[in-house]
């Protein structure tokens, strides 16, 4: 989740709701300045038990990110409820390192030019937070979700928007708190030239990400034992809180763009305002009762356009649109899936020819067909069913060859002169066996593993 490194005091004031399109027409980029953002989640563990570090104890969250300093970062602060410094967070030329609630680790990448730049910053940040980790006697998990920890086994993290968050999710839904302390993903963050272009990668990018969800399913296991789901992590967002999840299917209709947007993010109720250094808890108020200076939180007040910036971030559909557009729909997992994700996504969204082709193959799926298949893929992955009595597995290895071309078509090549394209490799393997990773743990589980979970922490850490 995003982290506030500015307290925002000199934002411009908003003054007219034609305001609120304007972070996302400033996203409009020329082809030649698109870049790729990848961020990612990793479950931090101690060694000596495999438990969750708290925050404070020795060796634990802190420590790591403190640790990150002999590497370039930077710390980032966030005052407590106590008045102390809080270190939330770490800055540095790849990005941003930084807690999700319950200490997951996340690094949300620089804006890169071309995937072999990705898989670069991907190899460096897991070597650096390992050699860290090795200090501290800490590991870390490549997974969707925390296979055996139950809620209470968990920390929390000091970071203000959390604690907000903590109290409004049981309001809302039965697993929100399941989403915060317990899952961890793979996102990919996308460029537009133009609302035209964006509306179009958003259809495409929102059709498919069940078939993302499906490819990259790894979390089938919950407090020990299977769960009956491939990607529990995507199970959990069905009972999240629904007024901020979801497929959208207002994207698909006629005259889709920013605006319409802006309405749904009008109704998407406010989680915090962001003043001098501090979240102020507006959970459940409403953003166009602010923009009237009357937001119970903040009585007489109007919000800024780093308001309207902070509101856009507390939406979480399958796809987000902010000044760029993020794609939301895969288990975390080891350091092949990290660039395959964006690999997927910059094939089938960066060449025009690849999307035309990616619009055709979606484009006459109805909404419910759509809504269907959300619902599916988490028990189902690649056996979700499709219009026209199809599944996933049916369409994959187009999806794959669409995505593919378009990479050879951008034909940005490394030093060894090899293009994007190898680093699908990993979900054509997955596609070529029908067999989502999800599926190769219950084997494991069920075979060799012989129903002792504790083997994961050996053949799934980074």
């Amino acid at each position: 989740m995003s982290t506030r490194q500015d307290s925002g005091s000199h934002d411009p004031v908003i003054t007219s709701i034609d305001q609120l399109a304007g972070p996302m027409a400033a996203g409009e980029k020329p082809r030649e300045n698109w870049r790729i953002g990848t961020e990612h989640e990793k479950g931090v563990y101690r060694l000596s038990d495999r438990g969750a570090p708290s925050y404070a104890e020795t060796g634990g969250i802190r420590d790591l990110l403190l640790g990150m300093r002999a590497y370039g970062w930077e710390e980032i602060f966030e005052t407590g409820k106590d008045g102390t410094q809080n270190v939330i967070a770490m800055k540095g030329d790849d990005g941003t390192i930084s807690l999700e609630p319950a200490g997951q680790l996340e690094l949300s990448g620089a804006p890169l030019e071309d995937l072999h730049q990705t898989a670069d910053e991907t190899i460096r940040h897991v070597d650096e937070v390992k050699a860290v980790g090795e200090k501290l006697g800490l590991g870390y998990l490549g997974l969707g979700m925390w296979p055996d920890k139950t809620r209470e086994d968990l920390p929390i993290m000091p970071k203000g928007r959390y604690d907000i968050m903590l109290r409004h999710m049981p309001r809302v839904g039965s697993m929100g708190l399941d989403m915060m302390l317990r899952t961890c993903t793979i996102q990919t963050n996308l460029d537009y030239s133009s609302e035209a272009d964006m509306v179009q990668k958003f259809r495409v990018s929102l059709a498919l990400q069940p078939l993302a969800t499906a490819l990259f399913a790894n979390s089938p296991f919950t407090e020990g034992r299977p769960n009956g789901m491939l990607s529990y992590r995507s199970h959990i967002w069905s009972d999240t809180d629904p007024a901020r999840t979801g497929m959208l299917p207002f994207v698909f209709e006629d005259g889709f763009g920013y605006e319409r947007y802006v309405d749904y993010m009008l109704d998407v109720p406010m989680y915090f305002v962001y003043r001098d250094g501090r979240y102020i808890d507006a959970a459940g108020q409403s953003f166009r009762d602010f923009l009237k200076g009357e937001l119970p939180a903040l009585p007489g007040e109007v919000p800024t356009i780093g308001d309207w910036n902070d509101h856009l971030s507390t939406a979480f559909p399958e796809v987000r649109l902010k000044s760029f557009l993020e794609m939301r729909g895969a288990d975390g997992g080891p350091t092949p899936r990290i660039i395959a994700l964006p690999a997927l996504w910059v094939g089938l969204l960066y060449d025009q020819s690849a999307l035309d082709a990616a619009w055709d193959l979606v484009k006459g799926w109805s909404m419910e067909s759509r809504e269907a298949l959300r619902n599916a893929v988490p028990r189902l992955a690649l056996d979700a069913p499709i219009d026209g009595g199809k599944t996933l597995r049916d369409i994959a290895p187009e999806v794959l060859s669409i995505a593919r071309a378009g990479l050879k078509a951008r034909a940005r090549v490394n030093s060894m002169g090899q293009d994007e394209t190898h680093y699908l490799d990993p979900l054509d393997e997955i596609v070529k066996t029908g067999t989502v990773p999800a599926q190769r743990l219950l084997d494991l589980y069920h075979g060799a593993w012989g129903g002792d979970l504790s083997h994961v922490y050996d053949e799934k850490s980074f």
